[in-house]
């Protein structure tokens, strides 16, 4: 599983990560769409984030007891106690990545929730307030500043043992 807040590499190393070994790989904010019919920012605007968070566990819950492969989460997945209890006994990645590094990434005018306004700042927020908790949650943290996802899951792979011996 890899956590991380937004423009840390979540849904770009998913599929690095998954075509090296071989598996399939799953995002959980593409699930809570397909289930909500409609894409994350409608579900904040019209629901609201209590009713988005039940969702995320709940999309979490189903892809851990369904998946067998590399799994994304969203980056404020981890806010939810119920959703940080599903992930203690799974390997967790926290691709951990700066304010400025993010930021680069998301770009600017993204339609991003939790990034409204001040993206640099917002994230700058972020990475101090779910820092924490990505700690709790992860097996390994693997900075992602100044690394490609090829890398990145290079890291990753090695970290966790999971380099075939053949």
């Amino acid at each position: 599983m890899l956590v991380g807040v937004p423009g840390s590499g979540k849904s770009t190393v998913v599929g690095v990560l998954a075509e090296l070994l071989g598996v399939g790989l799953r995002d959980t904010d593409r699930d809570i769409e397909v289930v909500a019919g409609k894409p994350i920012p409608d579900i904040f605007v019209d629901d609201g984030e209590p009713a988005f968070r039940a969702l995320e566990r709940a999309a979490v819950a189903t892809a851990i007891a369904e998946h067998d492969g590399v799994l994304a989460l969203g980056g404020g997945a981890v806010i939810d106690e119920g959703t940080r209890v599903l992930l203690r006994d799974h390997p967790t990645v926290w691709l951990q990545v700066s304010a400025a590094g993010g930021a680069k990434r998301v770009g600017l005018d993204v339609p991003r929730p939790v990034l409204l306004g001040n993206v640099r700042g917002r994230l700058a927020t972020l990475v101090a307030e779910r820092s924490p908790l990505y700690a709790e949650v992860a097996t390994i943290t693997v900075e992602t500043d100044g690394r490609t996802p090829a890398e990145v899951a290079e890291v990753i792979v090695e970290s966790l043992g999971l380099r075939d011996a053949s």
